[in-house]
């Protein structure tokens, strides 16, 4: 189902006293509209019904409410108009529906020269992002190639069984490239040995996806992680951006589905979003798995913000 933008959501500080530089996201932030300028266009994918698929913890279908209050005192450092696009919320237990609906929504977005930053909801949301995504380049860029980089503890490869969830979109991706005669090109960055099995891992190389472990991002090797990013960039035409925020420890980020052990630290991955963002290829990002009911005092909400701040920035600062 699609929900207009709730505007109420955005508020917060005034600095009057300032003028345009003192400008809050929630003092700039409109709804969006058919005739409106491109620009960044929020847009959430309220979902629970993968992560019950998968097993994991309820609630992540709230987490477009309060990532909107979260982002709403940012301050706005960025040119370009920002709108807030509402909601697909995906009803009972079809999923299927959901994720099309949100596919559907994200080609217009992309066709009406847009750039939309999806807030989930369940990494299922990924599912949904490419389809959308693959409508958009057929229709508008048909020889271009994407490559799909994915922030995540988990490589989220699993076989639908029967149906997809959470912990199967990048599985169910390369099946409709595969369909669709579309090379699956799919790095995921910070993958935990001890969040996924070898049959995940055996299942990556048959798909000839690249995999580098959170235990490569160390301060010593950024670098040389940052290359392999670039690298991989270099060989597509568009990128299309995921970030499940379990790649963070579970002491920055415990609302999530499944927390991490280890994790990336914050510090290291931010030069690895630069990295990404600098190329100017990404053409739609989204978030998953924030679940607020995990929350501690905000301190989640806040690092999502924050992650939501620097993909804002990197693609119209």
């Amino acid at each position: 189902m699609l929900q207009l933008a709730d505007m109420r959501l955005w508020s917060g500080r005034v600095d009057s006293e300032d003028g345009k530089a003192g400008k809050r996201w929630h003092q700039d932030i409109v709804p969006l509209h058919l005739d409106s300028p491109p620009g960044l266009a929020i847009l959430g994918f309220a979902s629970d019904e993968g992560v019950r698929r998968n097993k994991g913890r309820i609630g992540a279908a709230k987490g477009p409410r309060i990532l909107r209050l979260a982002l709403a005192n940012l301050p706005k450092t960025f040119g370009a108009p920002l709108y807030d696009a509402g909601n697909v919320r995906v009803e009972k237990d079809d999923l299927e529906s959901g994720q099309s609906m949100l596919g559907a929504r994200i080609t217009d977005l992309m066709t009406a020269g847009h750039f939309p930053l999806v807030l989930g909801g369940g990494h299922e949301i990924a599912f949904g992002s490419y389809q959308g995504i693959a409508r958009w380049m057929r229709e508008q860029q048909r020889e271009k190639t994407l490559g799909i980089i994915n922030f995540d503890a988990h490589l989220d490869l699993r076989l639908p069984a029967p149906k997809g969830s959470s912990g199967t979109p990048f599985f169910q991706i390369a099946e409709q490239c595969d369909v669709n005669g579309r090379p699956f090109n799919y790095l995921c960055v910070g993958a935990a040995a001890t969040a996924n099995t070898p049959a995940l891992y055996h299942r990556a190389e048959e798909l000839g996806a690249q995999v580098i472990s959170d235990r490569e991002i160390v301060p010593w090797r950024i670098e040389l992680v940052q290359k392999q990013i670039a690298d991989f960039i270099e060989r597509v035409d568009f990128v299309y951006l995921t970030i499940d925020l379990d790649v963070f420890p579970a002491a920055v980020m415990p609302a999530v589905s499944a927390p991490a052990g280890r994790g990336v630290a914050f510090e290291l991955f931010e030069p690895l979003l630069d990295t990404v963002l600098e190329s100017k290829k990404v053409c739609l990002a989204d978030i998953a798995e924030f679940n607020p009911y995990f929350d501690i005092e905000d301190h989640a909400a806040r690092t999502a913000a924050r992650v939501v701040f620097q993909i804002a920035n990197g693609i119209k600062g």
